[in-house]
């Protein structure tokens, strides 16, 4: 089965064919902007854009910057307000004429971790953090998802924690590495106290430089960098489509 997986980002939406059995890219993904405003019209155009590049794919599986609960986009914090209990799924599907799954992006990312990457044969409880425009987290049980956590929205020194400590924050207030760090060490203390996991899975854009900043951050949970890096949506994407297309025992 060929699944197309995509990946629906702040700035750009992108995608590529996958191999669900290896965790490969069939092909070079392709990449267009996200639209401004990021409506739900221009953005299922965006991914139609995307789709069109390919053929031979079966199924699609589609992240999105959000609560995702049965192909209904719950919540729209980094995207346009339009995008609040809209059905994502059957729009998708709708415009790209195939069957379509949506999940969060964060989970995407995370379900490619533990299927192909750095939280592969991880038993427990591991998290995994992504750090771009806001802080997205998946949350795994034994290799299992659970979904829709949303730890990047928890209370940080009386704000959003992604509104103090998100790479978008860093970049905004120009920080320098260490009070950046100082910042995420505060936020992973809080989530170890709240969760206790046994890893955390560090991932987003600023996880290629995590040389900079892993040193200097003091916390009691083992940290790796995410080891899939801009491809971990496209590939998470493409293995949640596979497993939606699972007929269950007895169907």
């Amino acid at each position: 089965m060929a699944i197309l997986g995509i990946d629906i980002g702040g700035s750009g939406v992108k995608g590529a064919p996958v191999d669900t059995v290896a965790g490969d890219l069939l092909a070079e993904r392709f990449r267009v902007p996200t639209p401004q405003p990021s409506d739900v019209t221009s953005v299922v155009e965006a991914a139609a854009e995307v789709a069109g590049q390919f053929d031979g794919f079966d199924r699609v599986g589609i992240t999105f910057p959000g609560v995702v609960v049965d192909g209904v986009t719950r919540t729209a914090a980094n995207v346009d307000k339009s995008w609040l209990d809209a059905p994502a799924a059957q729009l998708f599907s709708e415009r790209l004429g195939k069957p379509v799954t949506v999940l969060n992006d964060a989970d995407a990312a995370g379900a490619a971790e533990v299927a192909f990457g750095a939280g592969r044969d991880q038993r427990g409880l591991i998290m995994m953090l992504t750090f771009g425009t806001g802080i997205g987290s998946a949350l795994f049980l034994d290799g299992v998802l659970i979904p829709n956590t949303e730890f990047g929205h928890l209370e940080l020194d009386g704000k959003d924690a992604e509104l103090r400590a998100s790479d978008r924050a860093r970049e905004a207030d120009d920080m320098s590495w260490e009070k950046w760090a100082g910042r995420v060490e505060d936020y992973l203390r809080h989530v170890e106290m709240l969760l206790s996991p046994r890893l955390f899975i560090i991932g987003g854009g600023v996880s290629k430089k995590s040389d900079k900043f892993f040193p200097l951050i003091d916390i009691r949970t083992p940290m790796v960098p995410a080891t899939l890096l801009n491809n971990a949506g496209i590939i998470g994407a493409a293995v949640a489509a596979k497993q939606a297309a699972v007929i269950p025992v007895g169907a």
